[in-house]
Formats: C-alpha cells, structure tokens, sequence
C-alpha cells in the first residue's frame, strides 16, 4: 500500500451488503467451476451477476480480456452498491460473500490493468479495495 495515499475507515454502521446471488445462480456457479464457457453463458443468461464477470476475469488468458471482464464486474457492481443504498462511501465487507463479486471484480480490474501498464488505475483500485475493507485480502480467493 503506498504511503503517500491515506486510507480513510468508516464505522460499522456504514456497512453496505448487497443482495445474494440465488439457489440456481450460485448452483450454475459451482458447476462453472472456472470454466469460461460455462461462466460466459452464466453472465449472458445473469449480466447482473458479479461473480460471473469476477470468474471470467480471473480465468481470462489474455490480460486484455481480463481487464475487460473486470470492468464490465466493476461497473455493474456499481450499480449493485448504488442500489443497495451506497452512496459513495462506507465499508463493503469482504467477509460478507454477497460483496465478493463486487470485490473480486475490483481485485481483478486492480491485477489487469497493472499487467497492461496502468499502474495508475491499479494503485487507485488497491486503494478502493482497502477503502471498503482494509482487510479484503483474507477474503478473496487465492489470497494471502
């Protein structure tokens, strides 16, 4: 985490989670299992599905392909923070698996644009991520 940017922590009372994925969305998830076929017809049949974009980023070859995947999660997660009455700031707890799509579609943009050579937007998703959950690393898969 660079030092010359300050991380601002919020009360648990500004807490947003958003709405769970359903029984037949987490089960065709599942089945998914990092398959980016079966992930592509997931978020063609469920483009509101964060976890789908979230999983297509992450199995995505090219880095390309992974930041737009990412984007798409990022952008609609938006949307989902928006409407679950986030209003700019506040924690998205990465302990709460409803956030997890929002925010594994953040760590992925973070990761793609870094391999691209958009330092910049990485740093600046990095330290969104920790803005919403100082300790979303834990959280996420594959992380330490």
């Amino acid at each position: 985490m660079p030092e010359d940017h300050p991380v601002n922590f919020t009360t648990a009372h500004d807490e947003t989670v958003l709405d769970a994925p359903s029984a037949e969305q987490l089960d065709a998830l599942e089945l998914a299992d990092h398959d980016a076929e079966a992930l592509r017809r997931i978020a063609a049949r469920w483009p509101t599905l964060l976890d789908a974009w979230a999983g297509l980023a992450e199995c995505a070859d090219d880095p390309v392909d992974a930041y737009a995947y990412a984007r798409v999660g990022y952008h609609r997660g938006l949307d989902a923070l928006r409407k679950a009455g986030w209003r700019g700031s506040g924690t998205v707890p990465a302990s709460r698996s409803e956030n997890l799509g929002f925010l594994r579609s953040l760590d992925a943009l973070r990761a793609a644009a870094s391999a691209i050579g958009e330092e910049e937007e990485a740093q600046r998703c990095e330290l969104f991520l920790y803005q919403l959950d100082g300790n979303w690393r834990a959280h996420l898969p594959g992380q330490v």
